[in-house]
């Protein structure tokens, strides 16, 4: 990847997209969270997905993406520790395949910037009939949350353990908030986030140069004072805090989640990433072979990183009545594997289901965007293939550190409702 500083905090990623029959461009602004602001930004992507100032409205836009030899245009809310993002992406076919050599690239770029940074506004607002059918839409999502338990259950137990921590804040809003939200609360959220964001814009199959023209004319009729971003940040270390939320339902959900103590991202996250494989990340993993397999406590157990929020997340499908055995079965794994150095097998079977996963970065535009999206947030630009050869050198002992990190903080249980006669 190629990275070009255009502006303060507003970069050019240029990605290969040699051996593709697509091309792809993101935009992508970064921003502190606000707990004030949530609910609002959490409606733009809806909003931005209806059209912007040269295609005003879902008609026009459709045809263009049409004319574009049927392009895609999506918009998202995401969220990385502290920090919230609002992402336009438009994905199309190479230049080369277009009938009249258009210069597609160009044209995705135009659509994506515009989208991002010239929303239809009528009378410097967005529209209110617009923002009232949107409104619907997200608390349609809000309200569907529950209807997914495993998704709820991780939610209950996040917000648990972050509380009032701005990583905390919800990423899609609050559903409370939803209905009262006006025009000029969108419109200001959007005006807020465009000054106060870091922006990073990714391209594969655009000319770099021809992409840089685009994005600095963009920035340059806007006012922004980009603010200094959080980086990693993890909760302290509390007393355990357990919790069981019961209703009619089947299979239980058990969330474990762990806060982690003096973790280097730059140095440590290779061994992390294999520690969460032996774990719990994959088919060979501990929680798979010895929780699921042979004790049979539960359909899924599942253990996962996150690196932004400091959190080692396990959570599994248990039956109602093998609660308390499969936690305690889970912790036991944990705890095994902070006393006794994993084996070469183990650190073997997990390295190559990580390497593989690595291998595949490079079979498609979106993977390869994803991938360095999410080493940016880490302050970091390395490759697969680098972090390829990272991984190879981390050893038993460096995964049993890294195990030790962890302090256990929230326990949520997901259950059925007990019956009169049990």
């Amino acid at each position: 990847m190629k990275r070009i500083e255009l502006a303060k905090n507003a970069y050019l990623n240029i990605l290969p997209a040699e051996k593709f029959n697509r091309c792809r461009i993101t935009v992508q602004l970064r921003y502190h969270a606000n707990r004030e602001k949530a609910t609002a930004c959490a409606l733009l992507p809806f909003l931005m997905e209806r059209g912007y100032a040269d295609c005003p409205d879902p008609t026009a836009l459709s045809c263009r993406l049409a004319q574009l030899y049927g392009a895609t245009l999506s918009a998202d809310a995401t969220a990385s520790g502290s920090c919230r993002s609002l992402t336009v992406s438009v994905d199309g076919i190479q230049q080369q395949f277009a009938l009249q050599g258009e210069c597609l690239a160009k044209e995705y770029a135009k659509l994506a910037l515009g989208t991002v940074f010239r929303p239809a506004l009528k009378d410097g607002l967005f529209d209110p009939a617009e923002i009232e059918i949107e409104k619907k839409k997200l608390a349609e999502e809000l309200a569907g949350e529950i209807n997914d338990k495993r998704l709820y259950c991780l939610r209950q137990a996040r917000r648990k353990f972050y509380g009032n921590h701005p990583a905390g804040i919800e990423r899609i809003g609050y559903p409370e908030e939803v209905a009262g939200l006006t025009a000029q609360q969108v419109t200001d959220a959007w005006k807020w986030i465009v000054e106060n964001s870091h922006v990073e814009v990714f391209c594969s199959g655009l000319d770099e140069h021809q992409a840089a023209e685009l994005v600095q004319a963009e920035l340059q009729n806007i006012l922004r004072n980009p603010q200094p971003l959080p980086g990693a940040q993890a909760m302290p270390a509390v007393e355990l805090q357990t919790y069981t939320e019961t209703m009619e339902m089947v299979q239980a959900k058990l969330c474990l989640l762990f806060t982690v103590e003096n973790f280097d991202i730059e140095k440590e996250l290779s061994a992390m990433r294999i520690a969460m494989a032996v774990l719990g990340g994959s088919p060979t993993s501990r929680l798979f072979m010895n929780v699921r397999e042979k004790q049979s406590l539960c359909y899924y157990c599942a253990a996962s990183f996150n690196s932004f929020g400091g959190m080692m997340c396990i959570d599994s499908g248990i039956e109602p009545e093998n609660a308390e055995t499969a936690q305690q079965a889970i912790l036991n794994e944990w705890k095994s594997l902070c006393e006794d150095l994993p084996s070469e097998k183990e650190m073997e079977d997990a390295r190559r289901f990580i390497l593989n996963s690595l291998a595949a970065v490079g079979d498609s535009i979106s993977a390869q965007e994803n991938w360095y999206i999410g080493q940016l947030w880490r302050d970091c630009t390395d490759s697969p293939e680098q972090v390829h050869q990272q991984l190879l050198e981390v050893t038993p002992k460096q995964v049993q550190q890294a195990m030790n990190k962890f302090r256990f903080s929230v326990a949520y249980l997901l259950t059925k409702e007990e019956s009169a006669d049990e």
